[in-house]
């Protein structure tokens, strides 16, 4: 079961198409998967509760970011012109779900 729903991806980010409302479905119970495998979840901790479900937006929000960029997981880009050159650094060039430093402090991991 997912910690958050689409609406609450769409409060944090923006509205989403009705595609993307599937997809951030679909990825938000991924990221239930992942976090259920990382945190001994306690049903009556509402903090724990409030965490899990920003931490689960965040890993979504990322993930869609990377999928939807025409720079496809490009998190930097260096572009010369005279004799050419062009420079690419790909942050997430997969669109994976993960945990930044501040979820795993977050969540006690």
């Amino acid at each position: 079961m997912a910690f958050a729903t689409y609406e609450d991806i769409e409060a944090r980010w923006r509205t989403l198409t009705a595609d993307e409302q599937t997809r951030a479905t679909t990825l938000l119970d991924d990221a239930a998967v992942m976090l259920n495998r990382l945190v001994v979840v306690d049903a009556s901790d509402m903090e724990q509760a409030d965490a899990l479900k920003v931490v689960s937006c965040n890993m979504v929000i990322r993930s869609m970011v990377a999928a939807s960029s025409d720079a496809f997981g490009v998190d930097e880009l260096q572009a010369t012109m005279g004799p050419f050159g062009q420079t690419a650094h790909f942050a997430n060039p997969s669109g994976d779900m993960y945990l930044t430093k501040l979820d795993k402090r977050l969540l006690g991991v």
